[in-house]
């Protein structure tokens, strides 16, 4: 929903399953529960906001196809936009927990596209940012969800949702419940044979509030698709967001190997900081 990327763990807050999120107790592994999340349909009643850009030099792979790291900006972006054409009365203080890019076509090299953003889903002290990037026809390239969470200014812990954004949010969201907790979730990593790299972080990789921004989390996906051509749309990524990644910390990469699909968790230490999944998306 805004600029701040940066998340804490939020466990305490953890509520039933929203309606139509699948249940991820009895599945077995990260693709399960990756594959699990359902993909609201939309926009339908209710608030959205479009916004047109084009794909520049800087967003594309040498083959031309959008990177991942720029739709995670795209998304960013798109939700700054809006929280401010709507005029919300806390548009800064969101955190994002968890995004998964479902993308049924890469957008190419100066492309335009349409970006469309609305609420999928309410929780008491999140929401779910639906966001859709289709072609200016009107054909759907990319969808994505975003669950950010709504934190204190002062305190940084989770805060209620304001009753305004609450009121504007309502309709788009359609009654929809959802909660915090993590999809992919430590005893779901397979551990069976880990290969460990380091994950050198940049001053370019630092925001505005001196975290890790949400999209520098998504170049190590674009590592792993630059390794793996086969891997192509329809496709589903998720990244997940457990402790922020601070300057001068040396995370690492532990890949679950083996597989066709990017199984990783970014640690410092022994401390999961990110999750991350990727495959094909039957």
């Amino acid at each position: 929903m805004v600029l701040y990327t940066d998340v804490c763990i939020f466990e305490k807050y953890r509520k039933p399953l929203g309606q139509y999120q699948a249940d991820i107790v009895t599945l077995m592994s990260f693709r399960d529960a990756a594959l699990s999340f359902q993909m609201i349909d939309g926009p339908g009643s209710g608030r959205q906001f479009t916004a047109r850009r084009r794909v520049r030099l800087g967003d594309a792979t040498p083959n031309g196809r959008l990177r991942l790291d720029s739709v995670a900006r795209y998304l960013q972006d798109v939700s700054n936009d809006d929280t401010r054409d709507a005029d919300w009365s806390d548009p800064h203080w969101w955190v994002v927990r968890r995004t998964v890019i479902d993308v049924h076509q890469f957008p190419k090299y100066m492309q335009e596209i349409d970006l469309t953003t609305w609420c999928g889903g309410i929780g008491s002290h999140w929401a779910e940012r639906r966001t859709r990037i289709s072609a200016i026809n009107g054909t759907p390239l990319i969808d994505a969800a975003s669950l950010w969470v709504h934190v204190d200014e002062a305190t940084m812990q989770p805060s209620k949702v304001p009753s305004d954004v609450v009121d504007i949010l309502g309709a788009s969201a359609g009654g929809r419940d959802v909660n915090a907790r993590l999809l992919l979730r430590d005893k779901l990593f397979d551990e069976s044979n880990i290969e460990t790299t380091p994950w050198p972080l940049r001053f370019a990789d630092f925001d505005a509030v001196g975290h890790m921004n949400n999209a520098a989390y998504w170049v190590i996906v674009e590592e792993f698709l630059a390794a793996h051509r086969d891997v192509r749309a329809p496709l589903r990524t998720i990244v997940e967001h457990v402790v922020q990644v601070e300057p001068g910390q040396e995370p690492i990469r532990h890949v679950a190997s083996g597989h066709n699909e990017l199984e990783l968790q970014l640690r410092v230490g022994s401390t999961m900081h990110a999750a991350m999944w990727c495959g094909l998306n039957p």
